[in-house]
């Protein structure tokens, strides 16, 4: 350990498993593509239940990745955080061996962690008594074991830990490891966030608190951001993992750089449990002080990622929020949400979004908001509506807004030396 400051981090592997592809090329062939990863929902019986689809990985054999005891006593969430870790791995051909494993460390965020085990285990004590329990239910849900797993795995012994913070958790995973690169506790940190709640208690809950579309005659319709009929998020599942890297570490061993990281900014609403401060001023908080802290201007700001999760409340509040912090740069800028693609991740989504983020950059390519046929007034930027776009992005910032008032906000630019 240095800690020596302002190390520059980049970005040399990425890994996606998600409801529109479970590599990062699918992933990346599926955003430009637009396609929808919403279907009725198949992981359990949703007859019962007001929302009946979602967005579900599909296709995902945890085999690939682990042997199938491995598989056996891990929850989804987990099987698709060492998926998508061992993707980003590969990606970037950064061996983990004696000489560099307690440089490398692991941060994995999720909002709920392993909810099917603990519905799973909860029956059996309902219906066979509390002595039927699994001896491997506490270490299968608890939400750590993504991060801690993974490490297992891949054998990273470094700074090891889990943001919960909703569906921030992702974005703080990765701005948390960030700092830690920066700083110098680590050469290099896997990050990113995952999530597997597409079970029936989540559906009922996120129901409940009517937070999810309803549209189930037209579920490939339902995910809809900044759309002037969008009536709630649908609920996704997935992983999606970067690996950041100390700029001088990359460029020594010859790895490709996707790009770099250079700012993170965190607040608070303190207003409300679901909420966001009307008019988004603490969301608008974050991203300027995501700028601030990466040294940047709005007039260097190419895309925004939205957070755009298809709720009535969200998308103008971000919407102002981004006007607030960029000003007359806002009408400029391509904003889009990814989420109209891969439905809602949780704790998940800030990871899929990064890698989708950084694709941009890398491409000069910016994915679209599909379902987007008239714009709800409020919602008056250049959303990317329906086709992905050819745009010079040299800057761009991800948002991700969680229950609770967690605003995060990161910031990746091209890779010049």
């Amino acid at each position: 350990m240095t800690n020596s400051v302002n190390k520059r981090v980049v970005v040399t592997g990425l890994g996606a498993v998600t409801p529109i592809g479970n590599t990062l090329s699918e992933f990346w062939d599926g955003l430009m593509s637009g396609r929808n990863g919403v279907a009725p929902i198949t992981l359990f019986d949703a007859s019962r239940h007001d929302c009946r689809f979602a967005a579900e990985v599909k296709g995902f054999d945890p085999h690939q990745y682990m042997d199938r005891k491995e598989a056996k006593r891990m929850d989804r969430f987990c099987q698709l955080a060492i998926a998508a870790s061992k993707q980003a791995l590969a990606d970037a051909e950064f061996t983990i061996n004696d000489l560099n494993a307690e440089q490398v460390g692991v941060l994995i965020g999720t909002g709920i962690g392993g909810l099917k085990v603990l519905e799973d285990q909860q029956e059996v004590n309902l219906t066979k008594g509390p002595d039927r329990c699994s001896p491997f239910m506490i270490p299968m849900m608890i939400a750590n074991m993504a991060a801690g797993l993974t490490a297992i795995q891949i054998g990273a012994k470094g700074p090891n830990s889990c943001s919960v913070t909703a569906c921030a958790a992702g974005s703080n995973a990765i701005g948390d490891a960030f700092q830690w690169v920066r700083r110098g506790y680590a050469q290099a940190m896997i990050c990113g966030g995952t999530e597997a709640a597409v079970t029936s208690l989540a559906v009922a809950g996120f129901a409940a608190c009517k937070a999810l579309s309803l549209r189930n005659d037209d579920p490939a319709h339902a995910s809809r951001p900044f759309d002037k009929d969008r009536d709630g998020f649908v609920l996704g599942e997935g992983a999606g993992i970067l690996l950041l890297e100390e700029m001088e570490h990359a460029l020594a061993r010859g790895a490709k750089i996707y790009a770099e990281i250079v700012g993170y900014g965190v607040t608070c609403d303190a207003y409300h449990i679901t909420s966001q401060t009307p008019g988004g001023k603490d969301a608008a908080r974050a991203m300027q002080l995501c700028l601030k802290d990466g040294g940047l201007t709005p007039d260097q700001v190419d895309y925004v990622n939205a957070h755009g999760t298809s709720t009535p409340v969200n998308d103008p509040n971000e919407t102002m929020a981004i006007k607030t912090a960029l000003g007359d740069r806002a009408h400029q800028i391509l904003v889009s949400s990814t989420k109209s693609m891969t439905g809602h991740l949780l704790g998940g989504s800030g990871g899929i979004e990064a890698v989708a983020t950084v694709m941009a950059i890398k491409h000069d390519r910016v994915p679209p908001t599909i379902n987007l046929v008239e714009p709800d007034p409020e919602c008056d930027l250049d959303y990317v509506a329906n086709q992905s776009r050819d745009h010079i992005v040299n800057v761009a910032l991800s948002n991700s807004f969680g229950f609770g008032g967690h605003n995060v906000t990161l910031a990746f630019k091209k890779f010049v030396p």
